[in-house]
């Protein structure tokens, strides 16, 4: 019976891939067959490792794995199956393997050459506030590298093919001894395709993939927020010498709003308020993004007093939590004032002035402070 591929690795079963990429490191250096000839339980063991590494390092055969076990994933790769004929590779495959993509390996071997797969794109997509709240379709365009039309990505004029290579003798490899370490690399001359173009395409000049701008339609689900990511599979770059497409990531960046300010699931504006309203009470009308609504005032509210709305905030895109809208009152001083409203309003300050510190208990507090600093 086959062995738990996170048992066989020395991992838990909720480790990162990086994880999970150190540990295969660490076993393939201890137990490859080039540093341990004629030691089949070491080649057993490091068959073992790369074949667990190999199911969890792709996504979808490690849900498939973690869901059904070892009838999860292909039949077909049994101890020994992901390393072909031989089983054990070679010591650049286990470099190879860890930092292919972080080098620009990514590269899919065939038959000894190698295909790439095209680069991820990243579009940035500026939204209104409302278009994310309630979410909505937009078109975008996109420049990126496409499979040429002309050649069909072989790189070579209609007519004619691609010729081996005549460095690596068509495998898309070479390999190098030094002391005891046998390391495989990426033939400097077909760069690991195994063949040589001679006679180029005319349009994509050899490469296989000609520069063109896209038009796609990305539906923005309801919720989304500054910085989430929506992933559009295969639309990014086109692979090298037919590898598959990469994918496009499109950022959401919000737009400044000329009312609301959002933190995650709660939205914020600011409600200036008379003076005159904030002492004797009242009602105000509010906007929403489901329309308007409406907040009683209090008497005596003070400046930064804030109001919540229960349920007048954004729906989570991912949970579907509803936040609130938080109202913060700002009390206006009354500007342009006429000769009346001026002598008005002296005479009301005399009134508070004549009927003591009742009327503000801030004020009053305040200067209390100052008088016990300055007589300290």
């Amino acid at each position: 019976m086959a062995r738990d591929y996170y048992e066989v690795l020395g991992v838990q079963k909720n480790a990162s891939e990086d994880d999970i990429k150190k540990a295969y490191r660490r076993l393939a250096m201890k137990h490859h067959p080039d540093r341990n000839p004629d030691d089949k339980n070491a080649e057993v063991k490091f068959k073992e490792a790369k074949e667990a590494y190999e199911v969890l390092t792709d996504a979808q055969k490690r849900a498939a794995y973690d869901q059904f076990g070892h009838a999860g994933v292909d039949p077909g790769m049994g101890a020994g199956g992901f390393g072909g004929a031989a089983g054990a590779g070679n010591f650049g495959d286990v470099f190879g393997d860890i930092f292919g993509d972080i080098f620009g390996g990514g590269g899919h071997r065939g038959g000894g050459s190698q295909v790439f797969r095209g680069s991820d794109l990243r579009f940035s997509l500026k939204l209104d506030l409302e278009q994310a709240v309630k979410g909505t379709e937009v078109k975008i365009k996109v420049p990126t590298l496409v499979q040429c039309k002309t050649c069909k990505g072989d790189g070579a004029k209609p007519g004619t093919r691609a010729t081996s290579c005549d460095t690596c003798g068509g495998h898309g490899q070479v390999r190098m001894q030094q002391g005891f370490f046998s390391i495989q690399q990426t033939c400097p001359r077909c760069q690991g395709s195994g063949k040589v173009v001679t006679d180029p395409c005319p349009d994509c000049h050899g490469q296989g993939r000609t520069e063109h701008t896209k038009t796609l339609s990305v539906k923005v689900p309801a919720g989304v927020d500054d910085g989430d990511q929506i992933r559009l599979a295969g639309e990014g770059e086109a692979g090298e010498r037919g590898g598959p497409a990469g994918d496009l990531y499109v950022q959401v960046a919000l737009k400044k709003h000329p009312i609301f300010k959002r933190d995650e699931n709660d939205l914020y504006c600011e409600m200036p308020v008379s003076f005159a309203v904030a002492a004797i009470g009242g009602q105000l009308e509010v906007p929403t993004l489901e329309g308007r609504a409406t907040i009683k005032v209090p008497a005596g509210t003070q400046s930064e007093k804030m109001f919540r709305l229960r349920g007048k905030g954004v729906r989570n895109v991912r949970s579907g939590h509803v936040g609130d809208l938080y109202c913060r009152v700002s009390v206006e001083t009354p500007v342009n004032l006429t000769r009346e409203q001026k002598a008005k309003l002296e005479e009301f300050n005399a009134l508070l002035r004549d009927s003591g510190s009742r009327h503000s208990p801030r004020e009053q507090s305040w200067l209390t402070k100052i008088k016990g600093f300055f007589n300290a």
